[in-house]
């Protein structure tokens, strides 16, 4: 399943709490949340509602709860995110991503190691 619509900084960080805790309530979602964003209850409400609508969370009725969970997997989410990144910042091509993320000399050499361990697994498999 793909995400037709691209995540917001505030559905990512919904999302990572009802990764975490589902199936959950609004006022659980918020009550995880309150401390890093401030958010108000109806704030929490108002972002997950309009996620149900959008296809990125369901409800569930229990009684007089209203459980959510996600619709998408974190894997569906990140798969999507950085497939528009790529397609925005190197017009579709995977090869550049990979250069500029070499050329920022920021991977250790243990890291470089994994990439390169990865890389072989993958040529082998195909």
């Amino acid at each position: 399943m793909g995400i037709s619509n691209e995540l917001t900084e505030s559905e990512w960080t919904i999302l990572e709490v009802v990764w975490d805790q589902q199936p959950c309530t609004a006022p659980d979602v918020q009550e995880i949340l309150k401390k890093q964003t401030g958010w108000a209850y109806s704030t929490v409400k108002t972002i997950m509602d309009r996620m149900v609508i959008k296809g990125l969370l369901k409800t569930e009725r229990l009684r007089n709860l209203i459980l959510y969970r996600s619709v998408i997997t974190r894997r569906q989410a990140q798969s999507g995110e950085l497939a528009r990144t790529v397609q925005r910042a190197f017009n579709g091509a995977f090869s550049p991503l990979v250069e500029f993320l070499l050329d920022q000399n920021k991977l250790s050499k243990k890291e470089l190691e994994h990439l390169e361990q990865m890389i072989r697994q993958k040529r082998d498999r195909t």
